[in-house]
Order: C-alpha cells, then sequence, then structure tokens
C-alpha cells in the first residue's frame, strides 16, 4: 500500500467535502444514465426458445415466475466445462440476498446455461445457491443472445460480442440481459450488458473501492486472477503476485 499523507482533523475534512462534491455529482450521473438505460427502446422476441428447467420444458414466458421484468444472467457453463466460471460464479454470489428484495418490486432472475440440467444442479448445490437456473442446451438462445459461439465462428477469427467484433478462443462468455413481458404475454428484450458492464451487480467490489488499497489487484497476471470459487478460498488461497492462480477466470 501506498504511504498516504497524514493531516489535521481539519485538513482531512477539508479534503473529505472536496471529494464529497464530486461524488455526489457522480451520484446524479449514474441516476441519469439509469434513466437512459430505461429509456432505452424494445425489441419484441419473436423465436420459441425452450429451457430445461426443475419441471420439464419451460418457455422464456415461464422464466418470469409471474412477475413482468426478468433479470438473465448469461453464466459460463458449456457442455465441456468441468464446473460453472469462477467470474460467473463471483457474481452470482451476490444474487440470493439481493432477489430478496428485487423480487418485491416485480422482478425475477434467472440464471441460462448451456450445461445439461443435471450438472447445473450439482454445482448449484455445491455452491449453495438458490436462484432459479435452467439449461439453453440445444437451443439458439445463447447464440442468440451473442455469448456462445459455434466452433466455425471461432475459426472466423472473431465473434461478435459486448457490441463489436472480437478476438475470442472460448465458445462460452458471460453477460446480463433484461427482459420485459406486458399484459398481453408479449416479451421484449429491453437490455443487455457484457464484459465489465455487469460488475456494478457485483456488492464485493462496492465495498473493495472503498477501502485503502482498493481491489489491490496491481501486479496480478490479470485483474480479477484472486478470484476464486467461494468453497476454495481457504484451499486455493490467494492468487499469489508472481504467478498464474490455481484457478482462473473463464469470463473477466
Amino acid at each position: 500500500m501506498e504511504p498516504h499523507k497524514i493531516v489535521s482533523r481539519e485538513e482531512w475534512l477539508a479534503a473529505r467535502k472536496a471529494l464529497l462534491a464530486k461524488e455526489k455529482a457522480q451520484t446524479r450521473a449514474r441516476d441519469a444514465l439509469a434513466r437512459e438505460r430505461r429509456a432505452l427502446p424494445w425489441v419484441r422476441v419473436e423465436k420459441p426458445y425452450l429451457f430445461e428447467g426443475a419441471d420439464g420444458k419451460e418457455t422464456l414466458a415461464d422464466l418470469f415466475q409471474g412477475r413482468s421484468q426478468l433479470v438473465l444472467q448469461h453464466f459460463m457453463f458449456g457442455p465441456d466445462m468441468k464446473e460453472g466460471c469462477v467470474g460467473c460464479s463471483f457474481g452470482a454470489d451476490h444474487v440470493d440476498p439481493a432477489r430478496r428484495h428485487f423480487e418485491q418490486r416485480d422482478v425475477s432472475f434467472v440464471a441460462v446455461s448451456r450445461k445439461p440440467l443435471a450438472a447445473i444442479d450439482a454445482f448449484r448445490k455445491r455452491m449453495g445457491w438458490s436462484f432459479k437456473w435452467v439449461s439453453s442446451l440445444g437451443s439458439d438462445f445463447n447464440y442468440d443472445f451473442n455469448v456462445s459461439f459455434r466452433k466455425e465462428d471461432l475459426a472466423a477469427g472473431k465473434v461478435f460480442y459486448n457490441y463489436e467484433m472480437v478476438e475470442s478462443t472460448s465458445e462460452e462468455l458471460s453477460g446480463i440481459s433484461v427482459f420485459c413481458r406486458n399484459p398481453s404475454g408479449e416479451i421484449f428484450h429491453t437490455y443487455s450488458s457484457y464484459g465489465r458492464g455487469d460488475e456494478i451487480l457485483s456488492g464485493a467490489y462496492m465495498y473493495l473501492d472503498l477501502v485503502p488499497k482498493g481491489r489491490d489487484e496491481a501486479g496480478l497476471p490479470y485483474p480479477q486472477a484472486w478470484w476464486r470459487h467461494h468453497d476454495r478460498y481457504e484451499t486455493d488461497g490467494p492468487a499469489p503476485k508472481d504467478a498464474i492462480p490455481v484457478v482462473a477466470s473463464c469470463c473477466g
């Protein structure tokens, strides 16, 4: 940690109030951006997607669980992956405590992966999560929302992800999508975000941004190298500063 200037309480208060003015400006700017996000035009979802859930085949409408708004996590857990992505798991750790509240505001949550449902359920049980999680294996859903890529897509050199053509060697990437269902049953895609766009949903980062060391990621092989599945921090330990970690994130 870098050495900090030590000052009197009066000097600290003056500096803190100057920063507070910037924090308030950022809050107002964030509120304005959220209004713009909610004002985006919508796209009607026409394709009849089917998912495998606990009760068998489920439609996209079923995933709303009786509510009119749906937040959907594109969770990286493809057919060839042994366990769910570390980074997606980092984000998913924040869902259950939050959804107990946002469900009261007409919002449902679901995670979607291309892994067979039995493997999804086993991993969810291991991680102690209770949110709804379905399999899209055999569906075009992941491909249509640009989070899964066929081998021929990867062979072309670049894939369409986060609204641009990027290089990728992974068949699975992560993201968040939002949908709305009107009283007549029509479903609309209202928003999607990829890459770092969903980190505001991860409370752990918001706490780390408050403390003197911040995220403390300088010197790591890549910023998210310290992530672990939460049941492996004790066994795997913190990421070493000078080596590739035991478990690498697949969506950082």
